[in-house]
């Protein structure tokens, strides 16, 4: 199964993006669907927070795994930062890397 859906580049596109995961897995695990939801959240949010365009969000499920490739037009790439206990962001890679086999 290949669900994909495009989002604007906007708060509330965190919050839809999370709800189109929970429409498209509604038949995963719970702790694989909180795990989803999660990863989900900080796609779209680093997206909306380091791009000022558009994103695709596709989710591919097979009896084995759930893929989320989250799509911007911005020009960097992904990278992983060591924020200070009171730096108030750039956790969410790590949070990702933390809950899925792999990313990039």
């Amino acid at each position: 199964m290949r669900h994909s859906r495009s989002f604007e580049n906007a708060p509330q596109s965190v919050t839809a993006a999370r709800h189109f995961a929970i429409a498209t897995l509604q038949n995963a695990a719970a702790e694989t669907l909180e795990a989803i939801q999660l990863m989900v959240s900080e796609l779209a949010s680093n997206c909306v927070r380091h791009t000022d365009s558009r994103f695709d969000l596709t989710i591919i499920q097979t009896a084995r795994e759930v893929r989320v490739e989250a799509i911007d037009c911005g020009r960097g790439e992904p990278r992983m930062r060591s924020p200070r206990p009171a730096d108030p962001s750039g956790r969410g890679l790590r949070i990702i890397d933390m809950l899925s086999t792999g990313w990039g």
